[in-house]
């Protein structure tokens, strides 16, 4: 049975057989009973490669951090996660370089982490949004439409799930759209960091 430990771009933890390309991690979000009782428990939210040098660990251990599952690196912005400086370094690094194009202060993971902070949440388990232009938005950028989350890629978005991208539609060239990614991390895509898209969008468009 699958653990409730899947990460839509609302930012809500579900369950869903559909595990995605990373692993995240903001902390002990479960109690012994491996239920999920809290939103986060650190400020440092990153996303993760689902394997690194042959580690392993079981899945909801007690007193250790809760195993949180990405479709791709385009929903862990959404929902708030960055490039983690360990497993995914390079990333990390492209990460930063572009950060500091776009952002003038201090681009240390403490800071990169104080400012996406207050950006995530309006408070647990309330997902903070904004609004720009449609035809602004980068490729990798979410937007909620019609009670659905898509995925900005050239003109199309496409719709999430947890194992794959589902449906996709013409992306509209005018109008505010309601923006799921952070502004920071929208502004660090405009800076030349395209997060990784679930091959399956690519597909669709192949088709």
């Amino acid at each position: 049975m699958p653990y409730r430990n899947r990460v839509t771009p609302f930012g809500e933890i579900v369950v869903d057989p559909g595990r995605g390309l990373l692993i995240g991690n903001r902390g002990v979000l479960h109690d012994a009973s491996q239920r999920i009782v809290r939103d986060s428990q650190v400020r440092r939210w990153i996303a993760c490669r689902l394997e690194f040098r042959g580690r392993w660990r079981p899945i909801m251990r007690p007193g250790r951090w809760t195993e949180l599952f990405f479709l791709d690196e385009a929903a862990a912005f959404a929902a708030g996660h960055r490039p983690c400086a360990e497993c995914r370094n390079a990333d990390y690094r492209r990460f930063v370089d572009a950060w500091r194009r776009v952002h003038s202060e201090d681009a240390s993971a403490d800071a990169i982490d104080r400012r996406l902070h207050p950006e995530r949440r309006l408070g647990p388990w309330r997902q903070r949004d904004h609004t720009a232009n449609f035809a602004e938005l980068p490729n990798g950028a979410y937007v909620a439409l019609d009670g659905q989350a898509w995925v900005v890629l050239g003109d199309q978005l496409f719709a999430w799930s947890a194992g794959a991208y589902v449906a996709r539609r013409t992306r509209p060239t005018f109008g505010d759209a309601r923006v799921l990614t952070p502004p920071s991390l929208v502004a660090v895509m405009h800076a030349d960091y395209t997060p990784e898209i679930h091959p399956s969008a690519a597909a669709m468009l192949a088709g």
